[in-house]
């Protein structure tokens, strides 16, 4: 395991109409809307300019809004070489959702606009193209959130001098289901900044799961 001293400088957690930033509540919509519904109401709440959004598959979108708070006032790839900046995700039913739904489509006219998003690694296109992010990326889907992994995944590519910011956590969608804990680490710290490892990852996991309150 490399020695590299590593932060988690900022984290965003989005389930079930609420979304916190680093452990701040900053929207609760318990107004009963549908998933597709609650990603758009925020999209708009936050005054989110990115007309492609509407475009997306809903994993995407959460995928977009998540990292869009937790990199809220940064220019990461200004600060850092964009080829420095990675992206590692991970989730359980990888892009399920849209599968599904491009699935509906074969039935009649297949939908090319739907079926480019029936990869779960198009949320990392979306949000390198968003941030102008060009370092290691990958996503992983593991049937349960695996903190220890995504640990040493993302250590490991700092300690190799790949990277020196990465973007990371767990982005699920699938029907009315849906939960993102998305974290900032760097390899300098910053103000409150959480040294990078498995027991702030659980603590950041927790706020999604509503186990605890920010």
């Amino acid at each position: 395991m490399s020695d590299t001293q590593t932060y988690i400088t900022a984290h965003c957690c989005i389930s079930s109409g609420e979304i916190f930033k680093n452990g701040m509540l900053l929207l609760n919509d318990k107004t009963g809307s549908d998933t597709t519904g609650f990603l758009l109401s925020a999209y708009k709440y936050f005054n989110v300019d990115y007309p492609k959004f509407y475009k997306m598959d809903n994993l995407c979108k959460l995928g977009f809004l998540s990292v869009e708070l937790l990199l809220e006032g940064r220019r990461i790839a200004e600060e850092y070489s964009p080829e420095t900046v990675g992206i590692v995700l991970s989730n359980a039913n990888s892009s399920l959702d849209a599968d599904l739904n491009y699935f509906q489509t074969v039935k009649n006219i297949p939908s090319p606009a739907q079926f480019v998003y029936t990869l779960p690694n198009i949320v990392i296109g979306e949000i390198s193209i968003r941030h102008h992010c060009k370092g290691e990326n990958a996503f992983f889907v593991n049937d349960r959130f695996d903190a220890g992994f995504m640990q040493f995944y993302v250590q490991d590519l700092f300690g190799r001098k790949r990277i020196n910011a990465c973007i990371s956590g767990w982005v699920e969608c699938l029907g009315e289901e849906y939960k993102a804990a998305v974290y900032l680490v760097e390899n300098r710290p910053g103000k409150e900044a959480l040294p990078f490892n498995i027991d702030h990852i659980h603590q950041i996991y927790e706020i999604a799961n509503g186990e605890i309150n920010g």
